[in-house]
């Protein structure tokens, strides 16, 4: 039997070995640990933007202390703030805290290159055996155990960044309507949203002033290569040119450029169709590393090896911009209102879009009452359970495969 002393004393070793690892100094670590950290991560790194900004704040401040707290909050504030895929641009963040621009650029090659990799080999198996049965029955039930996912992931992001804020709750509706109206994801309400909950809770006296980050708005980055657009239709040209945009633009989780790649792949540009692009979400899915490597999917898709590598290139290329261009301005002002209050807005819009995106994409991949099934039982679970979403889309092509078979 424990005594209450015993348990005493353990309770406050516990307390103790806590303090002394919070206290612990940060240790001076060369750049190649931190490259091979992201390395790691971008390979085993499943869950999801979420779960890997836990990881990293896991790993690198509580068991590592390569980077103290405050250095770790003032990445994840960047990384909400500018435009970007959440999890990709904390890892640059904090690259360039580290080690500058050079660090930036490793941990962000580092982090991406592995999932990169694994999609090219599933987009080639995908390409050579898309006419097989399996082939087929498996992504039978992916495409719709993802509508689940998102289902889940809109939700949670929804709660997690508009809280109790009628403001940004509001913002959340009307993006949610725009979207399943339009179709598409109307990028510039993105920014309007930012710009309109910026002047209701923290209007600033003198706006350029007080925000020049304004100045690398993303239709500054975007203006100049689609002006050069007009001198040419090269479809590789235009996979660059489409996913720098997109690049550009995504605010908040990497689930955020799902309703925006499909307006353009599916309804602009028709590179792919409907099912072909529930299945490079899929793809993302049970990938690890980053959501938004499934662009490498669709460039491969659409133009083999140079469409991937210039899709993942349009992508991480902004994003990359957007996190090293601002940081020394960001570390002078990191307790800026103006700041605070427009990445509330643009985050709140892009939830928003996630939830809408769930609409568009369910009236296509439900069709029957098998997808259905299992769109709502990929729900329940994910509501009920903590599974891990590769877990979940390997059981659903399980489900598709025997559902196929059946019906053979």
């Amino acid at each position: 039997m424990t005594t209450r002393a015993q348990s005493a004393t353990a309770d406050g070793g516990a307390t103790v070995e806590a303090e002394n690892l919070a206290s612990r100094p940060v240790a001076a670590v060369g750049l190649w640990p931190f490259v091979a950290y992201f390395l790691r991560l971008g390979t085993v790194g499943f869950g999801g933007p979420v779960a890997l900004v836990g990881y990293m704040q896991r790993d690198l401040v509580e068991r590592r202390r390569w980077i103290d707290d405050e250095e770790y909050k003032l990445g994840l504030a960047l990384a909400q703030i500018m435009p970007g895929p959440l999890a990709a641009q904390l890892a640059i963040a904090i690259g360039y805290f580290a080690h500058g621009v050079l660090g930036a650029t490793l941990a962000g090659i580092a982090f991406v290159l592995p999932s990169f990799l694994m999609v090219l080999a599933v987009s080639a198996v995908y390409v050579a055996y898309d006419g097989l049965w399996w082939m087929q029955a498996a992504f039978y039930g992916v495409s719709a155990a993802v509508i689940g996912i998102i289902a889940i992931a809109a939700y949670k992001l929804a709660r997690k960044v508009n809280g109790r804020d009628p403001l940004l709750w509001g913002v959340f509706a009307l993006l949610f309507v725009v979207t399943a109206l339009a179709q598409a994801e109307l990028a510039e309400f993105f920014l309007l949203a930012g710009l309109v909950v910026l002047v209701v809770k923290a209007p600033p006296r003198w706006l350029k002033t007080r925000l020049p980050f304004l100045g690398l708005s993303p239709a500054v980055l975007v203006l100049p290569l689609l002006v050069a657009a007009q001198a040419g239709t090269n479809v590789l040209w235009e996979i660059l040119l489409f996913f720098a945009k997109a690049g550009s633009f995504v605010f908040g989780s990497g689930l955020a450029i799902v309703p925006f790649l499909q307006q353009g792949v599916v309804e602009g540009y028709g590179w792919l169709t409907e099912q072909q692009f529930l299945d490079a979400v899929a793809v993302a899915m049970i990938t690890p590393g980053p959501v938004v490597i499934t662009v490498a999917f669709i460039g491969f898709l659409v133009a083999g090896l140079p469409g991937a590598t210039l899709a993942a290139i349009g992508i991480f290329l902004p994003v990359w911009v957007l996190t090293v261009v601002p940081a020394p301005w960001f570390v002078r002002h990191r307790h800026n209102a103006q700041l605070r209050a427009f990445s509330d807005g643009a985050t709140a819009a892009a939830s928003g879009a996630i939830a809408g995106a769930v609409v568009v994409l369910a009236g296509r991949a439900i069709y029957d009452l098998p997808t259905a099934a299992i769109a709502l039982g990929s729900l329940a679970v994910l509501w009920r359970f903590k599974v891990p979403e590769p877990l979940l889309v390997l059981a659903a092509a399980a489900v598709g495969l025997v559902l196929w078979q059946g019906a053979r």
